[in-house]
């Protein structure tokens, strides 16, 4: 039986996914695509299970605009939207990618979303990893692109983005299967360049890690706040800092430096070649969710 959260989570942020594609448009703040698609994730009765990136060009994943983020989108820019919902803690993970103004990267948007598309039809029980990622490299590869290598798909779960199975991009021989009722997010990224990530800068994204006792009253508020709000799902800067003022920063960087939270990167493409996205998350013989 699929858990009805799990089927609310995935319709809320399909919505969320098709309205945020509408945002995207040139002059409009990273920030704002952000934060509307937030909003429509709680106005639809969910919750962001992680802060919504919007990741322009070279930048695969991982860039969720900072608080007062003044950058804009420009014509020619490829974004990709990443978002994520939940429902009690259960978890849907989304993707997609829209050129703003232009279509001079079509072939490679279509490259993603083939891959994507040819990835789901075969995601049945005994499949292996490996032939996840040999469809979607293949695809990506006949577009003339390379995928990124070492992004990947993955298991979701309970206030869990990111779990077991690790679902490549290319045939990388991994045998093990998919099982019948696995909750798993399929997630190609096509690129015109060398196809690996790097960590880029800090991107004021983190995520509990180690809960345990801090000193002063204020981190105390803080630290109960994240674990009650977020528990282990991601959750930004730009968040507290509306809440509880931009004293919070400090607070946030005195626990990573205790291994409280941890902080991550934003991901280029290593020889900054433009990357694609396409993700949809399913249930092992129980269809799409997103």
């Amino acid at each position: 039986m699929i858990d009805e959260d799990y089927i609310r989570s995935g319709e809320i942020a399909r919505k969320a996914r098709e309205y945020g594609k509408t945002l995207v448009k040139e002059g409009v703040k990273y920030i704002d695509i952000a934060e509307k698609i937030e909003n429509k994730i709680i106005e639809l009765g969910g919750k962001p299970a992680f802060p919504v990136d919007v990741s322009v060009n070279h930048i695969a994943a991982h860039d969720s605009p900072l608080y007062n983020d003044k950058r804009i989108i420009k014509k020619g820019d490829l974004v990709k939207l990443d978002l994520g919902v939940h429902i009690n803690g259960k978890v849907t993970d989304t993707a997609c990618t829209v050129e703003v103004e232009t279509n001079k990267y079509k072939r490679l948007i279509e490259s993603a979303e083939e891959a994507l598309k040819k990835a789901i039809e075969i995601c049945e029980h005994g499949v292996k990893l490996r032939e996840i990622g040999g469809v979607i490299q293949k695809v990506i590869n006949e577009y003339g692109f390379s995928p990124i290598k070492n992004l990947s798909g993955h298991g979701v779960d309970e206030y869990e983005v990111h779990c077991a199975p690790t679902i490549p991009n290319y045939d990388n021989g991994n045998e093990n299967i998919l099982e019948r009722g696995m909750i798993v997010a399929i997630e190609p990224f096509s690129t015109n360049g060398e196809g690996r990530i790097k960590d880029g800068k800090f991107c004021e994204v983190y995520q509990l890690i180690n809960l345990k006792n801090v000193r002063d009253n204020f981190s105390r508020v803080i630290l109960k706040f994240i674990n009650e709000e977020y528990k282990t799902l991601p959750f930004c800067a730009r968040w507290l800092i509306k809440k509880f003022g931009l004293r919070v920063k400090l607070t946030l960087k005195q626990m990573e430096l205790q291994g409280i939270i941890k902080q991550y990167h934003i991901l280029p493409e290593v020889s900054n070649g433009i990357v694609a996205q396409a993700e949809h998350t399913l249930i092992v013989g129980g269809g799409v969710l997103t």
